[in-house]
């Protein structure tokens, strides 16, 4: 059964500046010469790691308001310059805007149960939702408008 990631993007302001933020770090890992791949290292490496790799996704949460998932590709364990062992959460680069979802914040990744996943926008639903300006997106997802 398949099971998704949810976790905080601190620091984003919309999908947008996740967006150049992601295509950020893959021109400079591009740069470094190594592999032009997405991934979001984490201290801890999820025990539900079949159910993940079955279809999950990362449901992003951008200030309180889950707004977009990506696929998650692979977990990789990897081991830091200082000795930790974290996982690399490897993920597709597709964003794909989800019905907004108010969600209060917490630390780290939590799991998420697909009944309990908003729904991608799909269609004229996301061309109209991402044509708002992202200030306007999120007062009216925070007011549960949208």
């Amino acid at each position: 059964m398949t099971v998704h990631l949810i976790k905080l993007s601190v620091g984003s302001e919309s999908i947008e500046s996740l967006a150049e933020w992601h295509r950020s770090r893959l021109a400079l890992r591009r740069s470094r010469g190594e592999p032009a791949e997405l991934w979001h290292r984490t201290r801890m490496f999820p025990r539900r790691r079949d159910e993940i790799l079955d279809g999950g996704s990362i449901y992003w949460v951008i200030k309180g308001v889950i707004l977009a998932r990506q696929e998650i590709v692979a977990l990789r364990g990897v081991t830091c310059a200082d000795g930790i062992r974290r996982c690399d959460i490897v993920l597709e680069r597709t964003l794909h805007p989800v019905r907004p979802t108010p969600r209060r914040a917490f630390q780290g990744w939590r799991y998420l149960a697909p009944e309990d996943a908003p729904p991608d926008l799909t269609g004229a639903d996301a061309d109209a939702f991402t044509s708002l300006p992202s200030g306007m997106r999120s007062e009216l997802a925070e007011l549960g408008l949208v």
